[in-house]
């Protein structure tokens, strides 16, 4: 894959090498509807840099809503992903995805940026607009605007990065030339990658995005995806993210879970070996099991080391 001119190090980590790279999601330890133990989210971080994945991706949840069953791993993502940073070497930084229309553009290019200067460029950043219905009242936002918002959004973050005291108008305010925006990232701008569609069209996302992040999708729909989007933008990454769960039996067939798979280790060889076929780029993948650190092992060397 061709880097874009703005390649930091993260997305050179993921994108500028031979074949599928990997990364795994937050909560590394599987909590979905309670606080993570952060001890043991830094210890299977260092875990998986230290076996062969190239990326930790952080989801940003503002509010957890029990009726979705999901609180996204609890912890701010630039919070989370600056923590991380400082306990790991070299793995690139994900944010999978921010919510662009529930945060002032202002305050993501300034925390992505921090946390893409204090982490040496390795931040790549995943953006989106939303899906969880109740959080668009609580931050006082029209749900019928995040399509206008996110592009808006993607504008001033461009922007606000590569312009020293920029004049900018928008529905978030103005800035008239008086103010800048510290720091600036290690490249003139973040890699920003749309996910799922976030109301955009194919077009948009293929001409102002570095690349597209989208969820799960059987494969002969990735391999449609994959057609589509060479068409449109035909040196930029695509990145999917699977759910992983490993039966006990390692020949087992594949079991539908919610956007992934149980099944045995002998077929995620083969099914990730089949993505790699078809010119995928990076997976992120989430981890489904009781022991997560020998999950993570079990992955790296049956899989990630065989492909």
């Amino acid at each position: 894959m061709t880097a874009v001119d703005h390649a930091n190090a993260g997305y050179r980590r993921l994108y500028e090498q031979d074949g599928l790279s990997f990364g795994l999601g937050f909560p590394l330890t599987g909590e979905q509807e309670s606080t993570p133990d952060i001890d043991m989210e830094l210890r299977l971080a260092s875990h998986a840099e230290a076996v062969g994945f190239d990326a930790l991706w952080a989801r940003d949840v503002p509010t957890y809503w029990p009726r979705f069953g999901d609180a996204g791993g609890a912890f701010d993502p630039w919070s989370l992903l600056s923590h991380i940073g400082a306990h790991t070497e070299s793995v690139a930084l994900g944010t999978a995805s921010v919510v662009l229309p529930l945060r002032h553009p202002i305050h993501v290019a300034k925390s992505a940026a921090s946390v893409d200067r204090l982490s040496d460029g390795r931040l790549v950043l995943g953006v989106a607009s939303g899906d969880r219905d109740p959080e668009y009242p609580a931050f006082g936002v029209d749900p019928d605007n995040r399509g206008h918002l996110v592009r808006e959004s993607v504008a001033a973050l461009r922007a606000l990065w590569r312009e020293e005291y920029p004049t900018l108008d928008g529905s978030w305010g103005h800035i008239d030339g008086e103010l800048d925006v510290l720091p600036k990232p290690t490249t003139d701008t973040l890699p920003v990658f749309p996910t799922g569609n976030a109301r955009q069209s194919t077009e948009w996302i293929a001409e102002n995005g570095d690349g597209w992040i989208f969820y799960h999708l059987p494969e002969s729909t990735l391999a449609s995806y994959l057609d589509t989007w060479r068409s449109h933008a035909p040196e930029k990454p695509f990145t999917i993210a699977v759910q992983v769960a490993f039966a006990a039996d390692p020949t087992a067939e594949p079991e539908p879970l919610h956007l992934g798979y149980r099944a045995g280790v002998e077929w995620f060889r083969e099914y990730f070996r089949r993505l790699d076929d078809y010119g995928l780029d990076h997976v992120i993948v989430g981890l489904r099991a009781a022991e997560p650190q020998a999950a993570i092992t079990t992955f790296a060397s049956e899989i990630i080391d065989e492909l």
